[in-house]
């Protein structure tokens, strides 16, 4: 992704070799700040505040966060209490895990000294690969958005949950990288942005990626997705994912269960981009086994926003004493979803469908 003419990944090793720089994305839209992690502790922080978010990253500045828990403690014993500190920030996202378990993978059977070396050579592959991954998974899904031009000749109208781009990734993101794909290959498209509370990752975020790329978009309302389809005005939905189970049930950002209930309602395509890494091959049933992160209702109950002074300021929008409750994620059942889109290609949201593009997964 470019801003202002530079390109950015959302993690990169510091020009010391030590220290990983991040963007915060607690200070977007309004300001563009990059932080240093240089601890172990750091990364935990990152992860856990949301200063880093989206599956692929999260698993990526785990990854990183192992590299620099190998600086200050490269024995096993070291290397697995950093597994567990950086494990327990976020229980949702399954890329978390699979990133760490890689990390332990290569380091363990490593002699102590070889370990610091290793693990920044393992979490920079781990970025590479994602970036792979999502571009790769961007074609495949840019071509579902030109066969629904070519079919309707006219401007695509793609509607998209929370945010699921460059900036939910390494880069290129998932469910924004067939959109990229796309409008970078000429195809006419816009762009639903639904706001996504409580955070409001989609106006906040989704928003701020695609006016920085150009990519036409108009941020709306949460519950305005179903009115839109209603009306014929959304052409498919595309959203992404923090876990898939091998069954094809995907979790993601609160709503968008809601949204592929009124897509199936209105005969509209919903699909999921997804990199290989977000599928849990563990587990069947998403709604029975996948761990629903519960956050601060103060996210519900406050909101932030910029003034009529440009001031980045904090207020309430509840009455005092009104309690909330503030679940991250919702379950979107394998029969809601028109497709997976994957590194490999588009598939049934099924465990056929998976195994299909996955043979080796077994």
């Amino acid at each position: 992704m470019k801003i202002n003419g530079t390109a950015f990944r959302t993690i990169w090793l510091a020009k010391d070799g030590i220290g990983v720089e991040i963007i915060d994305q607690t200070r977007l839209p309004h300001e563009f700040v990059t932080i240093t992690l240089r601890s172990m502790a750091d990364a935990a922080l990152a992860i856990k505040d949301m200063w880093v978010r989206g599956a692929p990253l999260i698993g990526a500045t785990a990854a990183y966060g192992m590299a620099l828990a190998a600086r200050e403690d490269a024995t096993d014993a070291g290397l697995k209490r950093a597994y567990q500190l950086l494990h327990a920030t976020r229980p949702t996202a399954i890329n978390l895990k699979w990133a760490l378990d890689e990390m332990l993978a290569v380091l363990l059977p490593l002699p102590e000294t070889a370990r610091v070396a290793a693990a920044y050579g393992r979490a920079a592959a781990i970025c590479d690969e994602d970036s792979a991954q999502n571009a790769a998974l961007g074609e495949h899904g840019a071509a579902l958005i030109k066969a629904q031009h070519q079919a309707k000749q006219r401007t695509i109208n793609v509607l998209t949950h929370c945010n699921a781009g460059w900036l939910a990734t390494v880069d290129w993101g998932t469910a924004l990288a067939p959109v990229y794909k796309a409008f970078d290959a000429g195809i006419p498209l816009h762009v639903w942005v639904d706001e996504t509370r409580p955070r409001n990752q989609g106006a906040s975020l989704t928003a701020r990626e695609l006016n920085w790329h150009g990519v036409p978009h108009t941020v709306i309302a949460d519950n305005t997705g179903g009115h839109l389809m209603q009306h014929g005005m959304v052409d498919l939905c595309i959203v992404g994912t923090d876990r898939t189970t091998r069954n094809g049930d995907v979790c993601n950002k609160i709503g968008t269960y809601l949204k592929a209930l009124a897509a199936k309602d209105n005969n509209v395509p919903f699909y999921v981009g997804l990199p290989s890494p977000t599928i849990d091959w563990t587990v069947a049933d998403g709604v029975k086994e996948i761990p629903i992160e519960e956050r601060s209702a103060r996210e519900q109950t406050h909101i932030f926003g910029k003034d009529a002074d440009g001031k980045v300021t904090e207020v309430q929008v509840t009455p005092d004493g009104s309690p909330a409750v503030n679940y991250g994620f919702d379950v979107t059942p394998a029969r809601l979803v028109t497709g997976l889109i994957t590194e490999r290609g588009v598939c049934a949201a099924s465990y056929k469908g998976l195994r299909g593009l996955f043979p080796e997964r077994g």
